[in-house]
């Protein structure tokens, strides 16, 4: 690990989960009918091809976890399902009559919040609702992330039954110090006895998320959580850096300050420690942040250079077409992103009205695709292609912007594709950051991302 390095490229800078990334979306957003279209053209493009994705956002928590910066809602009045499981039905079928033809489903993915904060009988509605107005695309999945402490067992039996084979258990450190901090107090025992019941009903992809950075965390306490990890032997572990972004108004990072997180290259350290445990465990690296046992269909998309990322993070499979249903979901046509209203209220007041209850978003332009595939190829296969229509002008750029990374050891460059070497890896959203005419065009006065290692 090479300290100086660390220093030297822990600046701000986006996790390209897509391309261009929120804050430099055009300002005038994009018109609800430019949306429609290119949904339209997406669907018709792909249906029959691949399917499409959806992503449905469960914005409920009953507590506040102080390290999370999702849009969420806390609550413990559950009274709120029910009609928010029918305003998503509503907005479902909004999209349906704009398609005209049923879509045929690839991935249902559910996010939130707390996905498992709904009871079996509204995720049953939910999942049935979809369908009464869809199809399952032949390789079909369907995934969720369940918080361990708000997971029954008739919740993992329901949604078994729907036809979910994976789900995502919300981890982050098993230290009851660090616990305390973000909020989220669970018992080894819990998380072992609900990944257990996980296996017994059958999934076949079950997920741990780790978070590395968080307050108080050292050496000791990250080698504990990883123990207790592997212990029971995740099929996949996503193992994020901590985003520290305060500064985002409704983020609640409170009950620790600033002194209280690792700092750069000791931060690092507990990545690359974590990364070796994985290692030694049988567990392969997946583009950033993400371990895979070489059974797991994440591993074998990697392999087959399949792999692909969006706003749900790094998925088996492509589709061009994602629909995010419920507040604050961002969709993906691919020649356009459209983001749901970001307040219960006012999502479901549009929705009532008939409308798709997007309040903004962006039209790629041509040169906004190109880039995009630049950084989805290094974000999944840590390499590109120069051959991608890219002008001269703007490869010179992107080469001159690339100089001293290169002279760094951290990427190897021919005439016709760029390599991420394994020094880089760590650097990858830098090495992206160099590609991103929207971030270099304008150079946001005020920190808006947070650290890239």
């Amino acid at each position: 690990m090479n300290k100086e390095l660390i220093q030297k490229y822990n600046i701000p800078g986006p996790r390209y989960t897509s391309y261009p990334t929120v804050p430099f979306w055009d300002e005038e957003g994009i018109d609800l009918e430019d949306w429609k279209r290119t949904t339209v053209k997406a669907f018709k493009e792909s249906n029959d091809l691949e399917g499409i994705s959806l992503y449905i956002h469960l914005p409920f928590c009953e507590n506040l976890c102080t390290f999370c910066a999702c849009h969420k809602r806390i609550t413990k009045r559950h009274s709120v399902e029910q009609p928010y499981i029918e305003t998503l039905l509503k907005e479902w079928d909004l999209y349906c009559d704009l398609l005209v033809d049923r879509p045929k489903i690839r991935e249902i993915h559910l996010g939130g919040g707390t996905p498992t904060f709904f009871s079996s009988e509204n995720l049953k509605k939910l999942i049935d609702g979809i369908f009464k107005r869809a199809d399952k695309f032949d390789d079909f999945e369907f995934s969720y992330e369940a918080h361990p402490n708000h997971t029954s067992e008739d919740q993992l039996k329901t949604l078994f039954d729907l036809g979910s084979r994976r789900n995502s258990f919300g981890i982050q450190d098993y230290d009851p110090v660090v616990q305390k901090a973000i909020n989220r107090v669970q018992s080894f025992e819990q998380i072992e006895r609900i990944h257990n019941l996980s296996k017994e009903v059958g999934y076949t992809s079950i997920s741990h998320d780790l978070v590395f950075g968080l307050p108080f965390q050292n050496e000791q306490s990250i080698r504990n959580t990883i123990k207790n990890t592997i212990a029971l032997k995740p099929d996949r572990i996503a193992y994020y850096s901590y985003a520290h972004v305060p500064w985002i108004k409704g983020v609640g990072q409170r009950g620790f300050d600033d002194n209280d997180l690792p700092k750069d290259k000791e931060k690092r350290h507990l990545y690359e420690l974590g990364k070796q445990l994985f290692f030694d465990a049988g567990y392969v690296e997946i583009g950033m942040d993400h371990f895979a046992l070489p059974s797991d269909s994440l591993y074998k998309a990697m392999e087959s250079k399949k792999l692909h990322r969006n706003f749900m993070g790094y998925t088996a499979g492509k589709t061009e077409l994602m629909i995010g249903l419920g507040m604050s979901s961002i969709s993906d046509s691919w020649y356009a992103f459209a983001q749901n209203e970001k307040s219960v209220e006012a999502y479901t007041e549009k929705v009532n009205q008939g409308i798709i209850p997007i309040f903004r978003g962006h039209l790629l332009s041509k040169n906004d695709l190109i880039i995009r595939k630049h950084i989805l190829n290094l974000m999944c296969n840590l390499e590109t292609e120069w051959n991608l229509d890219l002008d001269e002008d703007t490869k010179a750029g992107i080469l001159d912007r690339l100089s001293e990374i290169f002279e760094d050891g951290l990427i190897e460059l021919s005439e016709n594709k760029l390599i991420v070497k394994e020094a880089g890896r760590m650097f990858v959203r830098n090495i992206c950051m160099a590609f991103d005419l929207r971030l270099i065009n304008n150079k946001p006065e005020t920190r808006i991302f947070s650290m890239t290692i």
